[in-house]
This record gives structure tokens, C-alpha cells and sequence, in this order.
């Protein structure tokens, strides 16, 4: 550790305060010996102790600063210092190397894993460790997690929210493996828990149901005209592929004339293109004097609430209860590709980081593939026959065979 430590009277206050420098420092406490405050240029802050332990001098995490106080930090380290504290049975020197998971995330993981991922991405990540994994797994040891205590969260989980177990599994997953590689943990208990399944993303709209969708949101924002923002919201949605909470959040300063300059997405600031209808769409709120393009009905200088409840009535009456918001998402991609645009120019409009991830919204509906598969196999049978010739297609034998006239039973080659 660097930096010269010095000693006051730790208060939470006095903790909530210390600001990161340019290089890890400690600020020790006045009144148990061993115990301070160790303040990251990240800005973790995380309570420290150094000591010694049976006859062995010991240097060691007591906790995040973000989950304990002063005085759990205190209680801890008299623990330490009277030998009741678990870590001083055994050998001290090897049960204290293996840090709690709590400290190992906050400290280690999560500083590392924000420098690779977008802000709001690593804001909804820390979110899951804070309210997922921390409460389950937070004082344990690493080497203590085993499978069937993960198990038995993940099964806990999954009963009530599939989803985010998932997602919470994932993460648990990323931090064994990283635990392991760093030899904290011999055997990764999470290999071998299998996720939930998850829906196939094969729903989109077709150009019927996106019509009779606009047409209900007419009908509804008629009868209800404060219902508008989130009709409308809908709409940019659909015209846009944009993910919900780069609409929900979207900012005017973010506007720019044809183009959205999104400065916080899942992949990164990103550019989006926008379509005539869509800068109508636009173009018609309100300027309420917020930041906002879709401000809170109750707090102007907050965004518009996540819950879109309008949402479930226009879908109900509009029949489509099976599609989901995000599935107007898959629709903007499979409209996309149904008219030949190439995926990696599909992948730019959506802001996927890799072209392949594209992959998984473009689904097309078997007319679609009926017809490219006539396309082709006509382009193939012109190589064969020769572009003109008519094929028997009820042939008694099952082949076809080549005819001088063309009936209701023939097709000529190169006419579809």
C-alpha cells in the first residue's frame, strides 16, 4: 500500500467524505489500533486492519465502506485483536489470504469490470452484485462458496424471476472464473449450473400488425390525450430500434436534426439515423424547459417513469398480446433484412458491437423464406435448363421433365 497514513476519529461521515487522489492512501482511527480506511483512485473506500494474529502480523480487508459502518468495522477488528474472530483459527496466514466475496467484487472485480463496459451498462451490473450476489454470498469466503449453495440461490431465483437469475448467474459465473484464474478458488462452483431457458426471440410484427398498432394508439391517445408521451414513445420505438431506455432518457441535447447523439447506450455513444417520421414524432413534444424529451409527469428534471402501462391496453386491443416492447426491437431488424439491407449495416442501426449479435433479431417469416427459396432454386434451374424452359412439375415418376408447352402444371424456368 502507498501513501502516508494518518490517524483521526473515523466517523461515517468523515468516511462518506474522503475524496480518491492520485494514488491509494489509508486514514487510520484514533481508537482501534490497526484499523483504517483505504481509499482507491477508483474511490472505493474499504476498511483495512493490520495487526497480528497469533504470533503472525496480518494485513487484511475488513470490508467495503459502502457495506459496513464505522462501528461494524470496530467490532470487527476487536474480534481480531481478542481472538473470537473466525479468521484466527487455524492457521491465520492461510484463512485471511482468501478474501470475502464481497471484498474480492467491490475491490477487485467490479473496478476492472467497469473499465470494459459503458456506464450505464457497469451501473446496471453493480445494481445486480449489490441487490443479487452481495446478500447472498457477501461474507463468505470465496474458497466457502460451493455448488449447492449456488444452487439453491439460483433455483430460489428462478422461481420468481427467471430473467434476472440469469443475468445474476452470469455475473457469478464471471467472478468465479476470475477468482479462480487468480487462485483464490481451486474448483469453479458455478460450472455446470445451466441457465434458465429463455423465450425464443422469433416474434415481430408484420406490416399488417404494425398498421393496426398505429391505428389503436390513435385511437387510445383520442380518447386518453395524456397518454400521448407514451404513445409516441412507442412510435420511436418502432421507427428507431432504439433499446426503451435510450428513449426513455433521451435528452434534447441529444437531438441533432436528423440523428440522435446518444452519449450513454449499452454498447457506447452511438449515433442513431433518424427516419422523416421519426423527427415528426420528435419534433411534436412539448419544450417543458426539461432536459428531458420525455420528462416525468410528476418531476420535470427526471425522465419518464420505466413503466409503461400503456403499453399492455394498446397491445390487448390492438391483438398482438404476445409481443413484447422489445420485440418492436426485432421488428426494425427483420424489416431490415426482409429488404436486403446487409447485417452489418443492420448491426450499425441497432448499436451492436459485433455484427453477429444481429443475428438474433433477424427473424423473417416463412413467407419470406418461401419466396427466397424460389429465388434461388429459379436462378439454379436457369443455369441447369436454360432460362425459358417449361418444367412439368406433376410428372408420374416424380421427376420433372422438360416440356415444349407450358399448362397449368408447368412452370418456366427464370419467370419468378
Amino acid at each position: 500500500m502507498t501513501g502516508k497514513a494518518r490517524k483521526v476519529r473515523l466517523t461515517d461521515a468523515g468516511v462518506a467524505r474522503l475524496r480518491p487522489g492520485s494514488t491509494e492512501y489509508i486514514v487510520r482511527d484514533n481508537r482501534i489500533a490497526g484499523l483504517g480506511v483505504r481509499v482507491r483512485p477508483s474511490g472505493h473506500r474499504s476498511f483495512v486492519w493490520h495487526g497480528t494474529v497469533n504470533g503472525r502480523a496480518v494485513r487484511t480487508t475488513v470490508g467495503s465502506a459502502a457495506l459496513m459502518t464505522v462501528e461494524e468495522a470496530r467490532s470487527e477488528c476487536r474480534a481480531l485483536l481478542d481472538g473470537t474472530h473466525p479468521l484466527c483459527a487455524g492457521d491465520p496466514a492461510d484463512r485471511i489470504a482468501v478474501p470475502l466475496f464481497r471484498d474480492f467484487v467491490m475491490e477487485d472485480w467490479l473496478p476492472a469490470r467497469r473499465s470494459h463496459c459503458s456506464p450505464g451498462w457497469a451501473e446496471r451490473v453493480e445494481q445486480m452484485v449489490q441487490r443479487r450476489l452481495l446478500p447472498a454470498f457477501g461474507t463468505l469466503r470465496l474458497d466457502r462458496i460451493g455448488r449447492p449453495r449456488v444452487e439453491r440461490w439460483f433455483d430460489a431465483m428462478s422461481r420468481k424471476t427467471p430473467g434476472a437469475a440469469n443475468m445474476a448467474l452470469s455475473l457469478l459465473r464471471q467472478i468465479m472464473s476470475t477468482a479462480k484464474a487468480a487462485g483464490h478458488v481451486g474448483a469453479d462452483p458455478v460450472a455446470g449450473v445451466r441457465s434458465n431457458p429463455r423465450r425464443k426471440m422469433t416474434r415481430f410484427l408484420s406490416a399488417e400488425e404494425i398498421g393496426r398498432l398505429h391505428r389503436t394508439l390513435d385511437r387510445l391517445v383520442g380518447e386518453w390525450p395524456s397518454r400521448r408521451p407514451q404513445a409516441d414513445i412507442i412510435r420511436l420505438l418502432l421507427l428507431t430500434g432504439c433499446r426503451k431506455s435510450e428513449i426513455l432518457t433521451l435528452r434534447w441535447s441529444e437531438v441533432d436534426g436528423d440523428m440522435l447523439r446518444l452519449a450513454k447506450t449499452k454498447t457506447g455513444p452511438r449515433t442513431v439515423w433518424l427516419s422523416e417520421a421519426a423527427q415528426v414524432v420528435i419534433a411534436r413534444q412539448p419544450r417543458t424547459g426539461s432536459t428531458f424529451v420525455f420528462p416525468s409527469t410528476r418531476d420535470p428534471a427526471r425522465p419518464f417513469c420505466h413503466n409503461l402501462t400503456f403499453w399492455r391496453r394498446a397491445r390487448r386491443e390492438a391483438g398482438i398480446e404476445d409481443v413484447r416492447l422489445h420485440d418492436l426491437r426485432h421488428t426494425v431488424a427483420s424489416q431490415a433484412v426482409a429488404r436486403g439491407v446487409p447485417l452489418p449495416t443492420v448491426a450499425r442501426m441497432l448499436g451492436h458491437a459485433q455484427p453477429v449479435m444481429t443475428l438474433r433479431y433477424t427473424h423473417v417469416g416463412d413467407h419470406e423464406v418461401e419466396a427466397a427459396a424460389e429465388r434461388v432454386g429459379a436462378g439454379i434451374a436457369a443455369a441447369m435448363y436454360g432460362k425459358g424452359t417449361m418444367l412439368n412439375v406433376r410428372n408420374s415418376g416424380g421427376m420433372s421433365s422438360m416440356q415444349s408447352r407450358r399448362s397449368a402444371d408447368t412452370i418456366l424456368v427464370g419467370d419468378r
